[in-house]
């Protein structure tokens, strides 16, 4: 069962946006943290930024000023709006789930590992 579904990536020059959505499916009775995490060939997988069910954010400090996490909860989606993108951002995005935690766990080293819940991914690529 796909119970995290991105939506948003695609090909874009430096300086442009774009926006990333992510339909989840999974429930937590004690709130939950999800986030966005990316991963370029060769290089391990990275958060970008992360939000919890209070609406509690962070990000990562190579995307502050630059990105916007959100969420809406009637529809539950939450988003990443990306703005100046750069061609360092160019990478396979993920969103991610689990139950409540830290928010700050999301830009933790190795914190993509205390995530169980993932979707497919979304390529995004970022020309100069």
């Amino acid at each position: 069962q796909v119970q995290l579904v991105e939506s948003g990536g695609g090909s874009v020059q430096a300086g442009e946006s774009l926006t990333l959505s992510c339909e989840v499916s999974v429930h937590f009775d004690n709130g939950y943290c999800m986030g966005w995490f990316r991963q370029a060939p060769g290089k391990e997988r990275e958060g970008v930024a992360g939000i919890d069910s209070n609406g509690m954010t962070v990000y990562a400090d190579s995307v502050k000023g630059r990105f916007t996490i959100s969420k809406d909860g009637t529809k539950n989606i939450m988003y990443l709006q990306m703005n100046s993108l750069k061609p360092e951002d160019s990478a396979m995005y993920y969103c991610a789930i689990d139950g409540f935690r830290p928010v700050s766990m999301v830009v933790a080293l190795n914190g993509a590992n205390a995530f169980d819940y993932w979707g497919q991914g979304t390529q995004v690529t970022v020309s100069s």
